[in-house]
C-alpha cells in the first residue's frame, strides 16, 4: 500500500512538473513575442518621425542629396525587415544613416536653432532610448527561454514539443563601429 501511494506521488510529481515546465515555455515564447512587437512599435515611430526630419534638414541643405537618399533606402529596409536578424541588420544600417544626417545638421546652424527641427530631434531621441529598452527587453526574454530550451530537464520537455531557441536582437561587429562622415568630396 505504502508503495503504491509513493509511486502515485512522484508520478503526480512528474506530472505537474511536466505540465508547469511546457506552461512556462509557452509563457516565455508568448513574451517574446510580445517583446518584439514593442521593438516594431517603437521602430515604426522611429521610420515614421524621419520623413519630418528629412524634409525638416531637407530646407536648409538643399545640396546634400546622397545624405537623405541613404536616410531613405534605410527606413525602407526597416519597414520591410521581418525577423529580429533582418531588424537588427535594417535598424543599424538606419542609425547610421541618421548620424551622418546629425552631422550634416550640425552645419547649418540657423537649422539647429529651428523650433520644428529640436522637436523631431528630441522625439527622435526619446525614441531611440524605447528602442534600447525593448531591445533590452526582448533579449532578456530570449535568454531566459532560450536556457530553459536547452537546460535539462526541461530540454526534454522542449524538444518534444517543438520549442526552438530563438534569435537575439543584436548588432553586428562592423555595424558597431563609428559612422565616418566625410564632406570632402
Amino acid at each position: 500500500m505504502n508503495t503504491l501511494l509513493i509511486t502515485g506521488g512522484i508520478i503526480v510529481l512528474l506530472f505537474l512538473y511536466f505540465v508547469g515546465t511546457y506552461n512556462a515555455l509557452v509563457i516565455l515564447k508568448n513574451r517574446i513575442k510580445e517583446a518584439f512587437s514593442g521593438i516594431d512599435v517603437q521602430l515604426k515611430r522611429r521610420t515614421d518621425l524621419i520623413p519630418n526630419l528629412v524634409e525638416t534638414v531637407k530646407g536648409y541643405a538643399k545640396h546634400e542629396k546622397e545624405v537623405f537618399t541613404n536616410v531613405t533606402k534605410a527606413r525602407s529596409a526597416l519597414m520591410k525587415a521581418e525577423t529580429p536578424k533582418d531588424k537588427a541588420e535594417a535598424d543599424n544600417m538606419l542609425s547610421g544613416a541618421l548620424k551622418s544626417l546629425f552631422a550634416v545638421a550640425e552645419s547649418y546652424p540657423e537649422l539647429q536653432s529651428s523650433q520644428n527641427f529640436k522637436e523631431l530631434q528630441r522625439q527622435l531621441e526619446d525614441t531611440e532610448d524605447k528602442i534600447a529598452y525593448s531591445r533590452q527587453f526582448y533579449n532578456s526574454n530570449v535568454l531566459e527561454y532560450n536556457a530553459k530550451v536547452k537546460i535539462f530537464p526541461s530540454n526534454l520537455i522542449a524538444n518534444t514539443f517543438g520549442f526552438k531557441e530563438e534569435e537575439f536582437f543584436e548588432a553586428k561587429e562592423k555595424e558597431r563601429e563609428a559612422v565616418k562622415v566625410n564632406f570632402n568630396n
